[in-house]
């Protein structure tokens, strides 16, 4: 796992193209990197938010109790397993146009490893301050796009003017799902603050 997120931000198209000829099962991406990586956000918001509580600037910091934090952090890391799904049937749904039409399975592994540099980015929620976890949710995906239009010409085998097109739409769609999902975020966080 650790291989594959150091060659994923260090050189991508290489790695893309190593990741493909393992031709790894759905099972063991989930096993081995998607449900790993996801426990990163959750466990830094988790212990961020009981420790330090969220800081929006107004000065005053708004914790939550442990139980609360953690129903909160259960739904967060099923919401992104789903997430992660979802945009793999996406791909696999706006792939089915191309000749070389990637399986399901493919487009569901891409979808893992193109989502690490969001997981990764929710490092920061150990110190929850608004404006940084925003700052580095930005950065994950950008890092995440560049993943996506780095990643399918080499793993699904769309052709690089073509690959272009498809990358733009997923990423819209991707970043109509991460809102989606980012909005049940914040109702979930912030839903544990109306009980204190």
């Amino acid at each position: 796992m650790v291989n594959h997120v150091w060659g994923l931000l260090a050189h991508p198209r290489t790695e893309f193209k190593n990741i493909k000829s393992e031709n790894e099962t759905l099972s063991h991406l989930y096993t081995h990197h998607v449900l790993l990586m996801a426990l990163i956000p959750v466990i830094c918001t988790y212990i961020g938010t009981t420790r330090w509580g969220w800081l929006s600037g107004g000065g005053q910091a708004i914790r939550l109790d442990m139980i609360t934090a953690l129903y909160t952090a259960v739904a967060f890391y099923l919401l992104m397993l789903a997430g992660v799904a979802i945009m793999g049937k996406v791909i696999h749904w706006m792939a089915r146009r191309y000749e070389t039409r990637p399986s399901l399975h493919h487009c569901m592994v891409f979808a893992g490893y193109v989502a690490t540099p969001m997981f990764l980015s929710g490092v920061v929620a150990l110190y929850p301050v608004l404006w940084l976890c925003l700052l580095a949710g930005i950065i994950g995906l950008c890092y995440s796009a560049y993943l996506l239009y780095v990643g399918i010409p080499h793993f699904l085998n769309i052709d690089r003017k073509e690959g272009f097109i498809f990358s733009s739409s997923t990423l819209a769609i991707g970043i109509l799902l991460l809102e989606f999902l980012l909005g049940l975020t914040v109702v979930l966080w912030g839903y544990g603050s109306w009980f204190i």
